[in-house]
């Protein structure tokens, strides 16, 4: 995917989920199952996008995303959610469930 595929994917749809990851990053392996399973019951119209950081380099540089975990939630096609590191999904569920709610009645 290209940064301008991308771009047109985020500006398309009601929401996008980026989720970078590394390779390496064991706390993203356990984080990633985690997120799909909740994005996909409870916001199944935000499209989930899994990036490998260090392969997307310029997507990454975009977003300035430089550590990972980082997950960045767009509604609207405006970045309303950013988180990484010490993530807590459940207060990124809190966050989106109004908003998401709104949009999609």
């Amino acid at each position: 995917m290209t940064l301008e595929e991308l771009q047109n994917t985020i500006r398309s749809e009601v929401g996008v989920l980026l989720y970078f990851s590394g390779e390496k990053c064991n706390v993203c392996h356990a984080l990633r199952p985690k997120f799909k399973e909740v994005f996909d019951k409870e916001f199944p119209l935000i499209k989930q996008i899994y990036l490998d950081a260090h392969e997307n380099a310029e997507i990454s540089a975009h977003y300035q995303v430089f550590s990972v975990p980082t997950m960045i939630v767009f509604l609207d096609g405006r970045e309303f959610v950013r988180e990484g590191r010490a993530v807590s999904l459940h207060q990124m569920t809190e966050q989106l469930k109004r908003p998401y709610t709104l949009m999609t009645e």
